[in-house]
């Protein structure tokens, strides 16, 4: 949808950078600040360069996240995409909770990690109780209105 608008836009994907950038990186708590550092690193240089960024990550601690917020400075917005346990299961193609369920999975996110929900994101997409279309064109009305001339980057 921006992409139509004539936006540049890239998307730095968790999962793509998991196999990539932050291949050598686990799921410590150390290893997710990490994991959110460098994305948020390579996200603040495509801002400059004028691209709007959105980072797709689970980044489960408010201080990793205020750290993000730091690497753009200005041109950050926490954009928070709230859904509950079992609508998360549910949607898991991959098994993940499954695993994790079973002890598989070590330090996973909801499960056996805690996640602290923002207290003041920039956005809330309601992922619980929206279907995928109205929550793109909710999160698309707001980069609208509040990002300017493209230069700034979104997680």
């Amino acid at each position: 949808m921006l992409f139509e608008r004539g936006r540049n836009v890239y998307v730095l994907d968790g999962d793509t950078l998991r196999t990539t950038l932050n291949v050598d990186l686990g799921f410590s708590d150390e290893d997710r600040a990490e994991n959110v550092r460098r994305t948020a690193a390579v996200a603040g240089v495509f801002a400059d360069a004028g691209f709007i960024v959105i980072c797709a990550l689970i980044s489960p601690f408010a201080a990793d996240r205020e750290l993000a917020r730091s690497a753009c400075p200005g041109g950050f917005h926490e954009i928070y995409v709230a859904c509950d346990l079992a609508t998360a299961e549910k949607r898991d193609v991959k098994g993940h909770y499954v695993r994790a369920r079973r002890g598989e999975l070590a330090h996973f996110t909801g499960i056996s990690s805690p996640y602290e929900v923002p207290e003041n994101p920039d956005y809330v997409v309601d992922a619980t109780g929206l279907r995928i279309e109205e929550s793109a064109s909710g999160l698309l009305e707001y980069i609208e209105a509040r990002v300017l001339e493209g230069r700034t980057a979104l997680r």
